[in-house]
């Protein structure tokens, strides 16, 4: 199904990144008549003008369609450079879903930038990106958001939608409401939260599930879970996180299609209790495929999210008091792997090992 050019749209937004989330955001902007300016990679970027963008959106039964949509690259536009695409503006709006530990490298080439710039929609898992968008661009420029649907990328802009959620959108800056309606009458299932933290740590608190253990241990998160041991392991680490949210005065919010305050609930009772709920939940919520920090580790790119996450909670904790030793642990674990200043083999598949280290 392919996209004819919006002939007067209704906002210009720019987003950064053509990876699953920046291409399903983008796309479905795209899709319902809005002007895309993408950045990306010289390489990815003449790659994706030459062949456009496929969606393929059909599980979602309101679009009616059995196939894929094709976004021509007549219908957006791709550049290598921010300075190139600065010239499509002004914008009204720019969407970031950079990996968090990209985010400070990405501000350093949007500084000088900074008053040709839009306000940038951050959906960037972790609760530390916004903070350094705003010391950069200005607090001014920061939309708080979060992205729950489950997307798969199949290649360069090609991606699946693999579970329909949505996305929140915390209130409080001006652009907030406008962008929430937008959003979801691009069918994005949007949400507008009254506190940006709450939102942003309820998220962060589903990306802790059998994170670590799973890319450490290299074993699925059914493998983790399935193991009684690294399940409590499990548990504790969820309730330093609850702990330090309380100690913050944050409120655990449900999101769009998560039910996060049941995951809370369930981290509170006795373990032969809520292993069955939150086994489900580790298993379904990514969609068959492993966790972000496996992926992350095992690509050998060098780099992982966990300093981000769990280490977040561990930066938090230690500012209020709250003792979070087994996030710290798992923190130190995972760095050491990615550093490579231990082996890969040095814990995989040796659950007793790690539990060991976090005695």
């Amino acid at each position: 199904m392919s996209l004819l050019p919006s002939q007067s749209p209704e906002l210009k937004f720019l987003v950064f990144g053509a990876g699953a989330i920046g291409t399903y955001i983008g796309g479905s902007l795209a899709l319902a008549g809005h002007q895309v300016v993408f950045v990306e990679q010289p390489k990815m970027a003449a790659e994706l003008r030459a062949k456009g963008l496929r969606l393929d959106l059909t599980i979602d039964e309101r679009r009616k369609t059995k196939d894929a949509f094709l976004v021509e690259s007549r219908s957006f536009v791709i550049e290598p450079s921010l300075e190139e695409a600065l010239k499509f503006g002004p914008f009204d709006a720019a969407v970031f879903a950079l990996k968090s530990f990209d985010t400070e490298p990405a501000m350093e080439g949007l500084g000088p930038f900074a008053e040709k710039l839009p306000p940038i929609l951050c959906l960037s898992n972790g609760v530390e990106n916004e903070v350094i968008i705003a010391k950069t661009l200005g607090v001014d420029k920061v939309v708080y958001g979060t992205v729950t649907s489950a997307i798969g990328r199949r290649g360069p802009g090609d991606i699946v939608l693999e579970k329909l959620r949505g996305v929140g959108i915390a209130a409080g800056h001006p652009l907030s409401e406008k962008l929430t309606a937008v959003f979801d009458k691009a069918f994005l299932n949007c949400r507008l939260y009254p506190d940006a933290l709450s939102m942003k740590w309820s998220k962060m608190l589903t990306n802790l599930i059998a994170n670590p253990a799973s890319a450490i241990l290299n074993m699925t998160a059914a493998q983790v879970f399935a193991n009684k041991d690294l399940y409590r392991i499990e548990i504790e680490m969820l309730r330093e996180c609850l702990a330090v949210m309380k100690a913050m005065n944050l409120e655990v919010v449900d999101l769009p299609g998560t039910p996060v305050r049941a995951l809370a609930f369930a981290a509170k009772l006795p373990l032969w209790l809520s292993r069955p709920i939150l086994s489900r939940a580790a298993g379904g919520g990514r969609g068959g495929k492993m966790p972000s920090f496996h992926i992350d580790l095992h690509s050998g790119r060098g780099k992982s999210e966990v300093e981000y996450l769990h280490g977040a909670v561990v930066r938090e904790g230690a500012a209020r008091g709250i003792p979070t030793p087994v996030n710290k642990v798992l923190t130190e674990t995972l760095l050491a792997l990615t550093n490579k200043e231990i082996p890969l083999e040095e814990f995989a598949g040796k659950p007793e090992k790690l539990l060991a280290k976090l005695k």
